[in-house]
């Protein structure tokens, strides 16, 4: 029986960088991949862009409103589904996701973020949590050397603490990093 991965971790943990090796690897035994994106990430169009330079095409470009199972199953002999930025996935999404592999038997495996700028569950990744057979924190450190575990926004070159839980692109200099605990509520953030 097909599993669903939910592979997590900070930002620059190399999330869609372990995505794009994975479809490579997959494609390069002759299965056939589905790479997913969530339509709210207009970052990098119908594009996964890692930040080492390395991009994949996006098959499926998810809006809100779209039934993933449904939309996968229009494809034939699809051996995975890779999901990048799942944490924007709706919780019903997650959960077309899970019949894709349980009762299609179809592996799937979502990279994302745990939680956003001010610590709380995304609801993609919320229903990842609760539903995942495998759940894997990808590592990444903080500019003080150690782990880092938590989101930060800066806008306009300083951290922020508020606002919508979703800010791609609306005009000012948005820029995401992570940070470890001690790093994040000296600059600011509350737990």
């Amino acid at each position: 029986m097909a599993k669903i991965h939910f592979k997590y971790g900070a930002m620059n943990s190399g999330k869609s960088d372990t995505l794009i090796k994975t479809a490579y690897n997959y494609e390069e035994r002759g299965l056939k991949v589905i790479v997913i994106k969530p339509g709210i990430d207009t970052k990098g169009d119908n594009m996964v862009v890692a930040r080492g330079g390395h991009k994949r095409t996006v098959d499926i470009m998810a809006p809100e409103s779209l039934n993933l199972e449904k939309e996968v199953l229009k494809h034939k002999d699809i051996a995975c589904v890779l999901v990048d930025e799942a944490q924007f996935l709706t919780q019903k999404q997650i959960s077309q996701l899970f019949r894709l592999a349980k009762e299609h038997d179809i592996s799937v495996i979502c990279y994302g973020l745990r939680a956003d700028f001010q610590t709380q569950l995304f609801p993609g990744s919320e229903r990842l949590f609760e539903i995942a057979d495998n759940i894997e924190k990808l590592p990444t450190m903080c500019f003080c050397g150690s782990q880092a575990e938590f989101n930060t926004r800066k806008v306009n070159g300083k951290y922020v603490f508020k606002g919508d839980q979703v800010a791609i692109e609306n005009g000012a200099d948005i820029v995401y990093d992570s940070l470890c605990g001690r790093c994040y509520v000296r600059e600011g953030g509350t737990i």
